[in-house]
């Protein structure tokens, strides 16, 4: 008979019913003892630990949750969904929630950016490259653009994406101007 625990962070593990379960995790064998185990829970606490196996192989058909309706469904849909864990030697354990994603690392300045010939991007690129650089209207005009996205994109692509360093100056004429340090 396959015995379960459940850690406080919501890890559930399966174990053999001859292993023994580590101290400070509340174990359950039958949907019953999962739901006098989970009385005292929050309602809130049953879409963490649902939410911490859904979409995570073996439980890739499942759909993460808001909320659930009541103690008695969601006891039987945890329930149901962990009966995928199977105890091995080592014991298996439901992965907890996926970690948020990590910002995108720029591209060391040592590599020279790749971009598509003729496109937006390497016409922007070519100007900002220039010695005096280029105007915020110098690259409207060349690619039809608002100057907030002129802006957003040598902040986001050519700052954060490609990892060059973008120096804004004022011309003798007044003008802004923006050039790539090299």
């Amino acid at each position: 008979m396959t015995t379960f625990a459940i850690t406080n962070d919501n890890n559930i593990t399966a174990f053999t019913a001859a292993e023994q379960i580590p101290e400070g995790q509340q174990r359950f064998a039958t949907e019953k003892e999962l739901a006098k185990v989970s009385a005292e829970w929050p309602i809130t606490r049953f879409a963490e630990v649902w939410n911490g196996f859904a979409g995570v192989v073996p439980f890739d058909s499942l759909k993460p949750v808001k909320k659930f309706t009541d103690r008695k469904t969601a006891v039987a849909r945890i329930w149901k969904a962990i009966q995928a864990l199977r105890p091995t030697p080592a014991p298996q354990t439901a992965p907890a929630a996926p970690k948020a994603k990590r910002a995108r690392k720029a591209t060391t300045s040592g590599i020279a950016p790749k971009t598509r010939d003729g496109s937006k991007k390497a016409i922007v690129l070519e100007m900002l490259k220039r010695p005096d650089g280029a105007s915020l209207m110098d690259i409207m005009d060349a690619t039809s653009w608002q100057p907030h996205s002129v802006r957003g994109f040598i902040s986001g692509s050519i700052t954060k994406k490609m990892g060059l360093s973008v120096e804004s100056f004022k011309r003798d004429d007044g003008a802004r101007a923006y050039r790539v340090n090299q």
